[in-house]
Order: structure tokens, then C-alpha cells, then sequence
């Protein structure tokens, strides 16, 4: 072997050794106990959502007998006024709620995906237009905004997930929109640019892939903030209707009979409580991550 082979071989042992002690970037992300019991609880989550019907076949079935009985082996988290199981009908109730605020979000997602790139792309009058749009819908509190928009259009689950949708898509044009610009401004899309491709194949096609997980870190919390915003709308009796139920129709339920039942209410707000923080956690992870990534 010539020196300069050896050489090579030198220098190319630290980058690999230094690439094979580089963390993945899910390593990175799930690297603490926090996220990584955070993502536990919303694996488990999921996964009692999903197989509710399977598990609780007959969450609605009528029990005069067991009206409001306090938990027991019978029923870990007691019945409800009509003698149901509080822990089936929790389950079916998280599949709903969870239903909603996924759906909210994959509407955020592609509205705000496209209002940012077509802000970043054009510029001018069309970016003063779509963003200070985006401003004046931002500047509204997200509570009195759905209010609005459910007292005209109702509150069935796809009229929430149409409102939720629009109403969190301003934060994720605002971060598109960002992260656009800069990637614009790289040398890739100038030669992209030079060779003929045209302005909407290098947007989503190039560009898009680049700006998505920051997209994703934002879609994660507005998760988190869909579910708080339907059930702040259901514990007020403009969210989710019976006959069907979210965790927020349970805790209002559960509240009006909280002198006596506690664990009515207690439960359906606990489990609000660990789904919203869990997502929170993982975004606000997923958002440190790719500062530190970016800087």
C-alpha cells in the first residue's frame, strides 16, 4: 500500500467512526426519558383507540342497575349515569377525539403547506396578501374563533375537524414560509432553476421534502392543541353531541355529577391531560432537535 492510500485510510477512519457515533435522527429526538415515555403513552394511546371496538363491543349498553358505581374490579373507572362502563366508553371516546384532532391536523397541514410555499415562491403583493391574512387569523383567540364558526355551521365531527384544520393552518404557513425562503436561497434550487425545471415541481418536490420536518414538529403540537380546543368546546356543549361522546363530552357529562361521582369527571380530564402533554412533549422535542440541527 503507497503512503498516500495509507493516508487516505487514515483521514476516512474518523469520519466513518465519527458517522457511526452520529445519532440517528430518532435516537436524537427519543433520546431522553421524557420523549421517549412521552411516545410510549401515545403508542399505548393509539392503540386502546384502535382496538376499542374489538375489546368494547357494547361500551353503549344500558346498565339501570349500575348507575354511577364508584370504581371496582368490576369497573376500574366506575360507570356512568346510565350504568356504563366509564373505561369502555373512554376508549371509544379517545378513538373520536383522536379522530378529530388528526384529522385537524392533515387539513392544517396541506392548507398551511400550500399557503407557505406560495407566499415564499411569489412574494411581492401575493406574500403581503396571504401573510397578514395569516396574521389577522392568528390574532383571534383559537376558542372564540371555533365559536364563531360552530355556531353557524354546527358541531358534527367533520364540521370541527374543517375548523380546527383552518384554524391551526396559519402556523404551519408561517413556518412553511420560512423554511421555503431558505431553502430557496440554496444553491441546489439555483441550479434547479438554471437546468429548466419548472417553479412548482422544485417547490414540492425538491424543496418540500427539505422544509418537512419542521413541518412535522409543528403538525405534532397542533395535535395536542386541536384536542384542547374540541374539548374546551364540548365541555361547553358545542363540540361533539351525544348520542356520540369525545373525552371532552365525558368530563362535561362527568362534571355535572361531580358532587357525588368524582371519578366521572376526574378520569375522562386525566386522560385529556396525558394525551396533550405527551404530544407536547414530543413536538417541543422534535422542535429543539432541529434548531440545534439547523444552528
Amino acid at each position: 500500500m503507497s503512503t498516500s492510500d495509507t493516508e487516505a485510510s487514515d483521514t476516512a477512519a474518523p469520519d466513518q467512526s465519527v458517522a457511526a457515533r452520529r445519532p440517528s435522527a430518532w435516537r436524537a429526538v427519543l433520546g431522553t426519558p421524557g420523549t421517549l415515555t412521552a411516545a410510549g403513552v401515545i403508542v399505548v394511546i393509539v392503540l386502546i383507540a384502535l382496538l376499542a371496538p374489538i375489546v368494547w363491543p357494547n361500551a353503549d349498553t344500558i346498565n339501570a342497575g349500575a348507575r354511577l358505581e364508584s370504581p371496582s374490579g368490576a369497573h376500574w373507572f366506575g360507570t356512568d349515569e346510565l350504568g356504563r362502563d366509564l373505561l369502555a366508553r373512554m376508549a371509544h371516546a379517545t378513538q373520536l377525539t383522536l379522530l378529530i384532532a388528526l384529522g385537524a391536523m392533515a387539513l392544517s397541514v396541506v392548507l398551511g403547506v400550500v399557503w407557505g410555499m406560495v407566499a415564499a415562491a411569489f412574494g411581492s403583493w401575493v406574500e403581503e396578501i396571504l401573510m397578514r391574512t395569516a396574521d389577522a387569523i392568528m390574532a383571534v383567540p383559537m376558542i372564540l374563533f371555533a365559536l364563531v364558526f360552530v355556531a353557524a355551521l354546527g358541531s358534527n365531527p367533520i364540521v370541527l375537524i374543517v375548523i380546527l384544520g383552518i384554524i391551526k393552518s396559519p402556523l404551519v404557513a408561517r413556518v412553511t414560509r420560512s423554511s421555503t425562503m431558505v431553502e430557496l436561497t440554496s444553491d441546489y434550487v439555483r441550479g434547479l432553476t438554471v437546468v429548466g425545471l419548472g417553479r412548482s415541481r422544485i417547490l414540492f418536490r425538491e424543496v418540500l421534502p427539505n422544509v418537512f420536518p419542521v413541518i412535522a414538529a409543528v403538525a405534532t403540537l397542533n395535535i395536542a392543541s386541536a384536542i384542547m380546543v374540541e374539548a374546551s368546546l364540548s365541555f361547553i356543549g358545542l363540540g361533539v353531541q351525544p348520542p356520540l361522546a369525545s373525552l371532552g363530552t365525558l368530563l362535561k357529562i362527568g362534571y355535572s355529577h361531580l358532587p357525588g361521582s368524582w371519578w366521572y369527571a376526574l378520569f375522562p380530564a386525566l386522560a385529556i391531560t396525558v394525551i396533550i402533554a405527551a404530544f407536547n412533549v414530543i413536538g417541543k422535542r422534535l422542535e429543539r432537535y432541529l434548531d440545534r440541527r439547523s444552528a
